[in-house]
């Protein structure tokens, strides 16, 4: 086995459907553009509301990317 190396980034994705489908959208956004991606953590959930209702998920993340040998 190998041993790695990982850079931690943070990201916070948005979801008017459910907190796991922001950690989605998050996570798909940023594989657009950044390879490696490895693993993440969730760190923090927020929600906003609107006429009593939650509108939209915030879930921010800490994630790993393996850095290249």
């Amino acid at each position: 086995m190998t041993d790695h190396v990982y850079k931690q980034i943070e990201l916070t994705g948005s979801s008017t459907q459910s907190s796991d489908d922001a950690v989605r959208v998050a996570i798909e956004k940023a594989s657009k553009t950044l390879r490696n991606l490895h693993w993440f953590q969730v760190t923090e959930t927020r929600g906003q509301i609107e006429d009593g209702k939650v509108a939209y998920w915030q879930v921010t993340l800490k994630v790993g990317l393996r850095i290249d040998d």
